[in-house]
This record gives C-alpha cells, structure tokens and sequence, in this order.
C-alpha cells in the first residue's frame, strides 16, 4: 500500500488546480479516498471527531446485503435446475453452460454449490452493468459539476441489482439505472439532495416502462421455454389457497425458495442483514418497526372485513411480511437516510404509512402485487410534509408549557 500512495502523491499535482488534468480531479479523489481516508482536518470550529463517516455507513449498507446476495443466489440456481430437471435437460446453454462446465458446477438442485454459482452468474452480470452503466452518469456529473464522486452509487447499485428478476434484459438494466441516477438523483443534486430513492425509482421506471419481465406474471425462472409466476402473481388471482396449491408453504418464503427479484425472496438473510445495520445505527428501527406495524394492521382489518369476491383480503399478515419485497423494502430501501423522514415521530409516522400503503395496494388494486416500492416512493413525497408537521406540533407543545408556566 506504500508504493499506491508514493504514486498517489506523485501524481496528485496534475488534478489539482491548474495541472493538466484538473478537471478529472473528482475521479482521482474517488480512488484516493476508496483505499485511504482523507487527510483533511477543520481548522476552525466546531470540531467533530467521529468514527462514523459517508464512507463507512455506505460499507456497512453494502456489507449488509451479503446474506441476501448469498441466498438470492442460490434461489436463482435451485429454481433453474429444478427446471432443467423438470424439461428432461442435461446441460445450461449458452456461455453460462460453458463457463459453469469448465469449473465443474453440474444442475443437481440439492446441491448448494450448483445452485449458488448458477445462479451467481446470473447476477453477475446485472450487477456488473448497472455499476458500469450507473457509474459512468456518477463520474459524469462530478466532473462536470467539480463535485468529489460520491460513495453512494456503491449502495445504489448494489440494492438496484438485487430488485430486479434474473432473466431481465441487461439493456433495461443499464435504461433503468441510469434513469434512477440521472432522474432520481442527479437532477436534485446528487448524493443527499434527493427526495426519492434513487434505486427504487430506477426500479418503478422499468415496471412500467417494460411490465412484462417485471410484474411477476411472466418468466422469472432462469431457463428458456419455462414459466413460473412469483407467490404474489399466483396470490392475486387465487389468494392463499392458490399459493397452498403450488406447494409454498409460508417458511418457504421466509427462506428464501420461491420465484422472486434476486435479493428478495429470502426474509431470513434480509432480517439478518437488516438487524446488522439496525445494530450499527446505519438504519433506523422505528421506520422498520412502523412498516411492520402498518402492514400487520392493514392486512388484519382486510382479513376481518374483507370481501370474498377478492381472494386477496383474505392473505395472512404474516404471508405479507415475507413475500415480495416487503422485507427488503422495510429493511433497506424504507431506511435510506436521505429521502425518509428524520425526527423520531415522523420515523414511526413514515414507516407505518409505507406498510398500510404496500397492503392496500395488493388488496385493492391486484393489477400492482408489488406494491413496496410503490408505498415506499410515496412515502418519500410526503416524508418532508410529516418531519414539518411533526416539528410544528412539537413547537407548539413547548409553547403550551411554557405558556402554562
């Protein structure tokens, strides 16, 4: 590491003002900052020394997707050789079938190192376009703006990647994330002047932009010539006992063996990678405890008063936590620090109206399941609207008491 920061001082001059390449300064302080921390210090006050920097809660975010990734995987890769199986074939076509053969990864779906590198080069190659894709706009508006690269792309495409099904077209992976980037966020700013998640909104724009490889009712199994619909997609139409016909069974969907978006099927490494940032502080517990509360609340009232002409006022509350992308929404998009609200009553107001949202979406309008992100991206509308209600009924309690005094 010596030897990279010798060159890093060495050729730090021509970035700075006035050296040759200065305006592709951004980019060098991208790399010097992603291998060292930055040797900058206030010079006047208020000082502030804290172990938690931009940089580490984006680390810790990305690190936190990890079991999803792991799972998600997997999922990809069992679903795809039981299909394999199930149409009496022997061998992946394609590159993928070349590459996994070479390494001798067979389709034996109760083996977990198939399924995990089957379904690993599936995602491989979203996740690798939507970083190049969504990185190049980054780069872009940096230096055109003379604005340091920004460390939240690293948490932006990881969690846009994870959203999206295994079959989808790569060239509606690189439309999706750059309208997320250009249109979510860089037209506000960048990084912290965004109202809306930026990867959640690329998301919603290929939902409906491209509906077909997106609602669910389509192919999501990573094989050609098979069809498979996603728990919700089967749900809307024959509510649970149509989901109890397929064979799911409710632990399915906490662990992860269904067809869904890659990083969120499983609520188990959602959950375990959600209590991590919960834990560090990164994400806030009241948004996700509000969600939860909204939608077990929601989904009860529906069960109670619900109408037998929609099969699905009748799903169990504890079905609507762990299908779809409730869990991954509550988790890691809901608590984005940035577009959510910020006082601690407006957390709780905020994350319970993103889980009465996602159920009175599914019940009511059947034609959206997926309806998370939908309530989410509501949710950051209206999130600056609850934070300023909740700081006026605040201001106005004090003036009450001391009134009273």
């Amino acid at each position: 590491m010596s030897a990279l920061r010798s060159f890093l001082d060495r050729v730090e001059p021509l970035f700075k003002k006035g050296g040759r390449f200065e305006r592709f300064y951004p980019l060098y302080e991208a790399v010097d900052t992603i291998a060292y921390s930055p040797g900058e210090v206030t010079r006047v006050a208020p000082h502030v020394r804290d172990g938690i920097d931009l940089k580490r809660v984006m680390i810790y975010v990305w690190l936190a997707t990890f079991p999803a990734i792991a799972v998600g995987c997997w999922n990809v890769g069992y679903q795809a050789n039981n299909a394999l199986i199930a149409l009496g074939q022997t061998q992946i076509a394609g590159w993928r079938g070349a590459l996994l053969h070479l390494f001798g990864v067979g389709i034996d779906p109760t083996s977990i190192w198939d399924c995990f590198w089957h379904g690993f080069w599936y995602w491989l190659p979203i996740y690798a376009v939507t970083f190049v894709v969504g990185g190049f706009w980054e780069v872009l508006f940096a230096t055109v703006r003379r604005h340091e690269i920004n460390e939240g792309f690293f948490v932006t495409s990881i969690l846009f990647s994870l959203t999206l099904p295994p079959t989808v077209p790569l060239w509606q992976v690189a439309l999706g994330i750059s309208f997320g980037t250009v249109i979510g966020k860089e037209i506000f700013g960048g990084t912290g002047k965004n109202f809306l998640n930026p990867a959640l909104t690329g998301r919603a724009f290929l939902y409906f932009a491209y509906p077909a490889q997106q609602t669910g009712d389509t192919i999501w199994t990573a094989v050609d010539g098979f069809t498979g619909a996603t728990t919700l997609g089967i749900a809307k139409l024959g509510g649970i006992e149509a989901v109890r016909e397929t064979g799911l069974t409710w632990m399915h969907t906490f662990i992860g063996i269904e067809q869904g978006s890659i990083g969120e099927v499983s609520a188990l490494a959602i959950l375990i990678g959600g209590a991590f940032l919960m834990l560090t502080g990164v994400a806030s517990w009241r948004i996700v405890a509000g969600m939860v509360l909204g939608a077990i609340v929601t989904a009860l009232l529906f069960n109670l008063f619900g109408s037998d002409k929609n099969p699905m006022s009748s799903f169990p509350w504890y079905w609507h936590l762990t299908v779809g992308g409730f869990a991954f929404g509550a988790m890691f998009m809901a608590t984005d620090p940035v577009s959510a609200a910020h006082t601690d009553t407006g957390r709780w107001i905020f994350g319970a109206f993103c889980g009465v949202m996602t159920v009175l979406v599914r019940v009511l309008n059947p034609a959206f399941p997926e309806s998370v992100m939908l309530a989410i991206l509501l949710g950051n509308i209206v999130a600056p609207l609850i934070d300023y209600a909740v700081i006026k009924a605040n201001v106005a309690r004090r003036a009450r008491r001391l009134a009273a005094t």
